[in-house]
């Protein structure tokens, strides 16, 4: 670890009071102009750094930014987390597939701060701008069958709505089977994307993918979703994002360990706002009229069509709406 990194990690350690550079030259075994240099070089990447005559330096307690030191901070003593963070990616899925593919280990994480070709549903995309949201995809090599890859969506999803109402106290529910809603608006989305050996019928690796939209974008969100889409957070202020993805990361490797525990489908069932509600399923290119009614114990969403016959969805593109409206 380099002199700036471990400067960082220096500073986060110690956010809420400032740290005098004789002390930080000490503690990293660097010169005191070693310990200035590496200061210049983290503000020229955008770390807010405060200097006070007599006490030291001290991160700003608006800095944002993230880091690996940042959200190693929250993170339990024993975690399985290697997490890197990028500036920029095409997408933090296809990065931790590359990843995944060239050996790497079980609970790498990439974080980014922005996304160029951001991943949603298939043929969509997330939208992911810098600075306001968080992205991040852990490479994961599970033992169970690929046909129950919805368990791993499911948990993620748990993990998120309740890691956004520890960090924020935003209530946090979740649209099946992959959307987490805070009043009324889309959040967050989770992709799992996996390799699968055809003949065991297991996953060789698999990819989780988080995006969380924690603050509103400077310019708003683009029209084809400004109508759906909201943050986590009212406004631009606050540092959250690194608290926000260590809640995430802990949270699932919790529920991760154990997603045959009973728990995990009572608390998804419990937040799942679909239940009950009136709904359109998309097909393709048609459209069936339906009710959502239950969840099946492997996450499948029970719905009843209009002729009171029961069907079972094991995924799909589903929204609320009048049957009576729709044709």
């Amino acid at each position: 670890m380099g002199t700036k990194e471990q400067l960082l990690r220096l500073l986060e350690d110690n956010r809420e009071r400032h740290v005098s550079g004789a002390a930080m030259a000490k503690a990293i075994g660097v010169s005191r102009n070693a310990v200035w240099k590496a200061v210049e070089a983290l503000r020229a990447e955008g770390y807010a750094i405060d200097a006070v005559t007599n006490r030291g330096y001290a991160l700003s307690q608006e800095n944002d930014l993230l880091s690996p030191q940042g959200i190693e901070r929250f993170l339990p003593d024993s975690h399985a987390f290697a997490v890197t963070v990028r500036k920029r990616v095409d997408s933090t899925n296809a990065e931790a597939r590359r990843r995944a593919l060239e050996g790497a280990a079980e609970g790498t994480v990439v974080v980014a701060e922005e996304q160029t070709a951001g991943k949603g549903r298939p043929g969509k995309t997330f939208f992911s701008p810098a600075a306001t949201g968080l992205y991040l995809s852990i490479v994961l090599r599970p033992t169970l069958a690929a046909d129950r890859g919805q368990f791993i969506t499911c948990a993620a999803a748990v993990a998120c709505a309740q890691a956004i109402e520890q960090v924020t106290g935003a209530e946090s529910l979740i649209k099946w089977v992959n959307d987490i809603y805070c009043d009324g608006r889309k959040v967050a989305g989770i992709l799992t994307e996996g390799v699968v050996d055809m003949e065991s019928g297991h996953f060789e690796h698999a990819v989780l993918g988080i995006g969380v939209n924690v603050k509103p974008p400077a310019d708003g969100f683009p029209h084809d979703i400004a109508d759906v889409a909201g943050a986590v957070l009212d406004d631009r202020t606050g540092a959250v994002r690194c608290e926000l993805a260590a809640a995430i990361l802990a949270r699932f490797w919790s529920l991760y360990q154990h997603m045959d525990d009973p728990k995990l489908h009572d608390e998804y069932r419990r937040r799942c706002f679909l239940l009950g509600q009136p709904l359109i399923v998309r097909q393709g290119a048609s459209r069936v009229r339906a009710r959502a009614v239950d969840l099946t114990p492997d996450f499948k969403l029970v719905i009843e069509l209009p002729d009171k016959s029961r069907r079972e969805l094991p995924y799909g593109e589903v929204t609320i709406g009048s049957i009576a409206s729709h044709p």
